[in-house]
């Protein structure tokens, strides 16, 4: 995967951030993600998304119709907790 331009990276920016997410099928690497629904926080200049799928971390996976595909907000709505970490606009009280 060749590095995007600025432009191509913006692109990516806004086109994936703060969607919902599913890693589609396929890719070894990402096989523990298959059932699980995340949120894009960003796209780095790097052409990947920065996925959080509530568990604590953020993983990056490319930013491409052919590694993830949008979940529709009403069903992430059930797959996704927002407040299962950090990873909030304005996070609750922590302690």
């Amino acid at each position: 995967m060749r590095f995007p331009t600025y432009t191509e990276a913006e692109t990516l920016k806004h086109t994936w951030t703060d969607t919902f997410v599913r890693v589609k099928p396929g890719y070894a690497e990402y096989e523990r993600f298959a059932t699980k629904v995340g949120r894009v926080v960003t796209v780095n200049y790097s052409g990947r998304a920065i996925v959080d799928f509530a568990d604590g971390a953020w993983y990056d996976i490319p930013a491409t119709d052919a590694y993830l595909e949008v979940v529709p907000p009403e069903e992430a709505k059930d797959k996704y907790d927002a407040t299962a970490n950090s990873a909030q606009k304005l996070p609750g009280r922590q302690g």
